[in-house]
């Protein structure tokens, strides 16, 4: 084991080898990206050169390299002394340094995180158009993505738990630096197979930061920072894959969309020293040692509680099912059902609104484009007002609040006519980023906080694999309405139904967890876990 800075590698030639391998594979790819450039980047017509194919070997072998060197083998013995140490040392410490470090890093890994699925809408009028294809069969590409990353949030979830947040994130991170080649694809099933992987990666990203948040901030600032750095990181994706496709995509194609995956995800794996393991974590898995030194740069010292606690051995062989019984079971549903309303209006309606602006407004490609940038742009001042009702107003009448008026902004578009004006489109357009990116911003936070260490990563998975189940189902779904049903009207109003149902669901279900230690929201749960 190597600490490299605050940066845990186990087997650091396996890892730093293998990550070398997935850059020198990308960039094999990159020669017949270059080649085209005399026809606008279009390889639809391109066979698949020896180049490309040794490179995808490269990467699948780089993969395997640092998967291996970010994971220590498992201790099926370990003792979790969670209990042996006073957390509340954690959770009554001052905002520091560190932890705004911790904050912006994490806030970039899910602009990263939530700019891909949201670059899908631009890419495929391009797409469609190189290709030659139909708008059901694009929407296939947003379905094997939204698979992707419905797959990759349990799945990075269930890792975390298992083998720690930190290394979890590297992985997805690299991973998703490999998928940057969907953008060099010559065929468009090449580009399905290529963007179901880029999904599974970048889908484990979200369930992982806000679990690593919630474990590492002092509970009285913890729902503000986590609902601000998921509002900024969801409209700051947004706003990243609207400005990406108005400033580069008239120059490299919509290709340059996906090429994109390179540096932001070197940006991730090289702001890494930043984001160090969870300390909760680590007590949990018996690495006294390593906690101390992790919370040592927070300033923050680990004292022992004031009685002998008993070392618990940790099992991981039935904690997944835990999920889906008491205590958890209802409030497991609860939050999946507001995920999946939000995701089918995520998905099923952001996804095509490009295409709506074009084909049913008579909207300029390049206009419609800026126009989302701009209004984006303008939804970024509604995370503070997110955070701040989420952190000290109430988290559950919060997420309530934020349902119900998204439903009523979809129900203003229903009665929305072609040849409105672009300023009130506009302005309805900000009303709804900002009720979508405070609802994603609100529910990952919140999930985290309702369950133990050793199912917060796993929770926050399935609650985060929820909200693309809606992206499975919604873009398809909308495009049958929208078929059926020209026009703004059918669509809105059928999506804003789920919304308030699911309002109503956390009503009579949820749980407040404002303000909560970790460890204070998990005492109605002692027989599964006692520790936060």
């Amino acid at each position: 084991m190597k600490l490299a800075g605050r940066v845990t590698i186990y087997h650091s030639l396996a890892f730093w080898l293998g990550t070398a391998a997935i850059v020198t594979g990308v960039g094999f790819h990159l020669p017949d990206f270059i080649a085209a450039r005399n026809m606008h980047f279009m390889m639809s017509s391109m066979p698949m050169s020896k180049l490309m194919l040794c490179g995808m070997g490269l990467i699948v072998t780089g993969i395997g390299m640092t998967t291996y060197g970010l994971f220590p083998a498992r201790n099926e013995k370990a003792k979790n002394l969670s209990g042996a140490y006073q957390l509340h040392t954690l959770d009554n410490a001052r905002l520091s340094w560190a932890h705004w470090q911790l904050v912006i890093v994490l806030c970039l890994a899910l602009v990263v995180d939530v700019m891909k699925p949201a670059t899908l809408g631009f890419v495929m009028p391009g797409m469609r158009r190189e290709y030659g294809i139909t708008a059901s069969t694009a929407s296939l590409l947003a379905l094997s993505a939204m698979i992707g990353t419905t797959a990759g949030s349990v799945l990075w979830g269930i890792l975390a738990d298992r083998f720690g947040r930190r290394g979890s994130i590297l992985l997805a991170a690299l991973i998703f630096i490999s998928t940057c080649i969907c953008g060099t694809m010559p065929t468009f099933e090449w580009n399905l197979c290529m963007c179901f992987i880029m999904g599974l990666s970048a889908g484990g990203l979200l369930p992982i930061v806000f679990a690593l948040l919630a474990e590492m901030t002092p509970a009285r600032h913890r729902g503000w920072l986590s609902v601000l750095m998921g509002g900024l990181g969801t409209a700051g994706g947004y706003l990243a894959a609207s400005g990406a496709a108005a400033w580069l995509e008239p120059i490299f194609s919509w290709r340059i969309l996906w090429l994109l995956n390179l540096p932001t995800g070197l940006l991730v794996v090289l702001l890494s020293r930043f984001i160090p393991e969870s300390p909760r974590f680590l007590l949990h898995e018996g690495h006294v040692a390593e906690a101390k030194h992790n919370l040592d740069r927070f300033g923050i010292e680990l004292v022992p509680a004031p009685s002998d606690a008993k070392a618990e051995t940790t099992s991981h062989a039935t904690e997944f099912k835990q999920l889906f019984h008491k205590p958890y079971a209802v409030l497991t549903l609860t939050v999946c059902f507001y995920g999946v309303a939000w995701g089918l209006v995520n998905w099923g309606f952001l996804t095509w609104l490009p295409s709506i602006l074009r084909d049913f407004l008579h909207m300029d490609g390049k206009i419609a484009n800026r126009l989302l940038a701009k209004s984006a742009l303008f939804a970024v001042p509604g995370c503070l007002l997110v955070a701040w009702l989420y952190g000290f107003w109430s988290s559950k009448r919060t997420m309530i609040l934020f349902a119900v008026g998204t439903a009523a902004v979809l129900s203003g578009f229903a009665v929305f006519k072609p040849g409105v004006n672009p300023a009130l489109f506009s302005l309805m357009t900000v009303l709804l980023l900002i009720g979508l990116s405070g609802m994603i911003a609100m529910l990952s936070p919140y999930s985290v906080e309702l369950y133990p260490t050793k199912l917060r990563a796993s929770g926050g998975g399935v609650t985060a694999s929820s909200s693309k189940v809606g992206g499975v189902v919604g873009p398809s779904a909308v495009a049958l309405i929208m078929t059926a049903f020209p026009g703004l009207a059918i669509p809105a109003l059928s999506l804003a139904t789920p919304l308030l149902l699911a309002a109503m669901a956390l009503w009579v279900t949820g749980k407040e967890t404002s303000g909560k230690r970790l460890e204070e929201l998990q005492e109605t749960a002692p027989a599964i876990e006692t520790s936060g």
